[in-house]
């Protein structure tokens, strides 16, 4: 996340909050506000300045770089193993869409579940729909671009009318 914490065990909340002597709403801005990549990086929680600050050498940034890169393909383990597999991986949303290097970050290593991409296909692709992943790759991996702010107003034009 860019300013939230993600998961966090609820004993670190408490040693957190005990430790610094905040009460719930000073905790509650600082994991939902100045934690996540912010917080690890201390520079900011956009990805793009944070792979500018990394491609520079800055330690943070590469630590949350490979973190949040470790997160995503945690996850896709985890539903993989509560779904009895995996046939297709979509990257969407503005880092999925935009970041060749997130991608390929998150899909190493996952070769046992059948994921690979192809580097020649992914390398340079923005915000293009495309499949990525290998010939005859057991599962398809997908770039499918959002417009999350067509969707924003959809939604709201919906509820507005309902109410009228």
């Amino acid at each position: 996340m860019g300013t939230r914490s993600g998961d966090i065990d609820m004993g670190a909340v408490a040693y957190i909050m005990d430790k610094e002597k905040i009460g719930t709403k000073s905790a509650s801005i600082l994991f939902n506000k100045h934690s996540g990549l912010l917080g690890i990086t201390g520079i900011s929680s956009d990805s793009r300045e944070i792979r500018a600050a990394a491609e520079k050498g800055d330690e943070r940034c590469l630590l949350a770089i490979k973190m949040f890169d470790y997160r995503i393909k945690k996850y896709i383990g985890a539903y993989a193993a509560a779904m009895g597999g995996v046939d297709i991986l979509i990257f969407t949303g503005g880092i999925g869409e935009n970041s060749a290097t997130t991608r390929s970050g998150v899909c190493e290593g996952l070769e046992f579940l059948g994921i690979e991409i192809d580097p020649r296909i992914n390398n340079g692709l923005m915000g293009k729909e495309q499949i990525i992943s290998k010939e005859g790759s057991k599962v398809k991996v997908m770039v499918v671009p959002t417009n999350e702010e067509l969707m924003i107003a959809i939604d709201t034009q919906s509820i507005v009318d309902e109410n009228n």
